[in-house]
């Protein structure tokens, strides 16, 4: 993610290469392509890449420029582009023939292309369609906040946005339809949270708008699902000595993050204090890093890497759990 204004650029980018230590001949899936960032450092790496992205327009802005990406036509190509979900990893790289790679690297949430594009409805700074649809397909965020009812919309706001006063918000929004842009659901929600825009300086609230457009574009994109689905993805994907990488921005894809390493490197172990420590099942990761966030430097070049934090863990050659939904197997909340 990048600042408005100046070039994209890939946030805590030295320290993702350090967790996944390339070497040259590497297969390595870049589950979120976004502006390619991390894909352009990987290669110059020597790794091979493997590139998702949901958003037809990330992939075209790679097609288009063949010139900086001399790699999709090499023989054969180090780079290759999967136009689908990041939860669809192992299905697109079984229809090239690819089933282990030692590296996956994810930057979850929405990218500073698809923010600073205001027809894409992702901002609230700027007034545009309210839309927020990563893959410009299906339910666009004005479909739910003029379509669904009250006490759904409260519940999207509560758990994805964290909003304490959910349902007050939800009754301003039905109350207030239509709403069709980007601006319109801003004033609702700074009206009816008491908000002033004008308020300025280091001790100003944050403006509630920002709760909103996350909860509401997790919910439009199914992003915790799809987290979900990609981690799982990536402990059958990596082999034995293969780095998981994963960059989020927020809390709630922080904690499942946190959380899913923490069960998939204690497979089999009691976590309770007052049981004793047994291992019946070796765990898919270990060396699984603490919570690494950006420092002053970058934070001065890309003040949107604030909220950033990177966990990183390595793959050992214990067999993928079953998937989420078996018996003793549950999404992590």
């Amino acid at each position: 993610m990048s600042a408005p204004g100046i070039p994209h650029i890939p946030v805590l980018l030295e320290e993702v290469v350090a967790a996944l230590n390339p070497r040259g001949g590497d297969l390595i899936v870049d589950a979120t392509l976004g502006a390619g960032g991390y894909t352009r450092r990987l290669l110059d790496e020597g790794a091979t890449v493997h590139a998702f992205d949901r958003d037809p327009d990330a992939i075209a802005a790679v097609q288009n420029n063949p010139g900086k990406w001399p790699e999709l036509a090499s023989n054969p190509p180090r780079l290759v582009l999967h136009a689908r979900r990041f939860s669809e990893m192992v299905e697109g790289l079984g229809d090239v023939g690819v089933d282990k790679v030692d590296g996956v690297v994810m930057d979850i949430g929405v990218s500073s292309m698809q923010l600073d594009q205001a027809g894409r409805g992702f901002a609230f700074g700027s007034d545009g369609p309210l839309d927020m649809r990563m893959s410009q397909d299906g339910m666009s965020a004005a479909d739910f906040v003029n379509e669904a009812d009250e006490a759904q919309i409260a519940d999207v706001l509560y758990l994805y946005g964290e909003e304490r006063q959910s349902r007050r918000l939800a009754r301003a929004i039905v109350a207030a339809r239509p709403l069709e842009t980007t601006g319109d659901l801003a004033r609702v929600v700074r009206k009816a949270l008491g908000y002033n825009p004008a308020y300025k300086g280091s001790n100003a609230p944050k403006d509630p708008a920002i709760r909103t457009f996350q909860a509401i574009r997790i919910h439009v994109n199914g992003e915790l699902d799809e987290l979900d689905a990609a981690l799982e993805a990536s402990e059958t994907l990596l082999q034995g000595g293969g780095r998981l990488a994963v960059v989020t921005f927020h809390s709630l894809e922080d904690r499942k993050v946190k959380r899913f390493l923490r069960d998939a490197s204690s497979a089999g172990q009691s976590t309770s204090r007052h049981l004793p420590q047994t291992a019946t099942a070796p765990a898919p990761f270990e060396k699984v890093s603490k919570g690494v966030r950006p420092g002053e430097a970058e934070l001065e070049v890309n003040p949107r890497s604030r909220s950033a934090t990177l966990r990183s863990a390595v793959r050992t050659n214990t067999p993928p759990r079953e998937p989420y939904g078996t018996p003793g197997r549950r999404k992590v909340a």
